[in-house]
């Protein structure tokens, strides 16, 4: 996968011609805005979508000022995300990506030793 999307962003943007032709939704939205800002946005709404701290902003838009917790939410998920982008920058520009892949194949590998020994808890 990551060969071809690599292959995809050195063609810089086969895909983007793509989309334009595919729907006029698309053909907006890749006016106005990046791929990249696009392909982010989306990754970043679709895993947030549901999870324990949007139910826990829903509990806190249900007790406080409303305004308050989407302007604190909005910075804290920056704040967050940012850090995440910068070091996720920083480590590949020094750590091998086939070293981060064995390493995360055998943690999750150990993990999961570890989940059959304990058992259910």
């Amino acid at each position: 996968e990551l060969e071809e999307v690599e292959k995809e962003l050195s063609h810089g943007g086969a895909g983007k011609d793509a989309a334009r032709k595919s729907s006029p939704v698309m053909r907006i939205l890749y006016t106005l805005f990046s791929q990249v800002f696009l392909k982010a946005f989306t990754l970043t709404f679709l895993a947030e979508w549901g999870d324990r701290s949007q139910i826990a902003t829903i509990g806190l838009a249900a007790q406080l000022d409303v305004v308050g917790v989407i302007i604190g939410s909005i910075v804290g998920h920056a704040a967050c995300t940012g850090a995440a982008v910068l070091g996720g920058k920083h480590l590949a520009e020094h750590i091998d990506e086939r070293l981060v892949g064995i390493v995360g194949g055998v943690l999750f590998l150990l993990f999961g030793a570890h989940a059959l020994w304990t058992g259910p808890e």
